[in-house]
């Protein structure tokens, strides 16, 4: 799939952007993102977590197995956001996309980018992937604009993992996991 998905954005800023499916060419670019978002603490990863090694392989299986968007600032050609699940390996799990991470550059956080690239994710999912019926996420307790966001686009929490994201302080804390359940998909089937 290499669909196109065209928006222009008005902000205070005036942000003109498109998002994209996103490509294996992106991830150099992908990673880039991903470090500067995790130098605020907003990622479940630390710096040296992110390698080109590592976004190459979520990159394949996402491309591969589930849906991936970047979101390009029509102004700089740049990144501003990134997000994506994949489908897990047991077949009695095909119907779920999980591992869902989404990233927006700090310089336009604020700014409904990461609102936009996640309706646009849930759009997708609902008008052309019957097939899923969930989509599952991990946000850690103390991002709290996440929690928000998530629960506002319909994700439900379902518990709370305690203890198990170590933040950049070296602090732990829990794992809220969500899911999202697609209102087309055929649960009865």
């Amino acid at each position: 799939m290499n669909t196109l998905f065209l928006l222009l954005s008005e902000t205070k800023h005036k942000l003109s952007m498109h998002i994209r499916t996103a490509q294996l060419e992106d991830t150099a670019a992908i990673a880039d993102l991903y470090k500067v978002v995790a130098a605020t603490g907003q990622l479940p990863h630390h710096e040296g977590d992110i390698t080109g090694r590592y976004v190459t392989g979520f990159a394949e299986e996402c491309i591969s197995t589930g849906i991936m968007l970047v979101a390009e600032d029509d102004a700089s050609g740049k990144l501003i956001a990134e997000i994506h699940a994949h489908a897990p390996v047991p077949q009695s799990q095909k119907h779920v996309l999980t591992g869902l991470i989404l990233v927006v550059h700090p310089d336009h956080q604020g700014q409904k980018v990461g609102r936009t690239i996640l309706t646009i994710f849930l759009e997708e999912i609902g008008l052309n992937r019957p097939g899923v019926g969930r989509v599952e996420v991990l946000v850690q307790e103390s991002n709290e604009r996440a929690l928000a966001l998530f629960q506002s686009m319909g994700f439900l929490i379902e518990g709370r993992l305690e203890m198990r994201a170590r933040t950049a302080d070296g602090l732990l804390e829990a794992d809220i996991p969500m899911a999202w359940q697609n209102p087309n998909f055929d649960f009865d089937a």
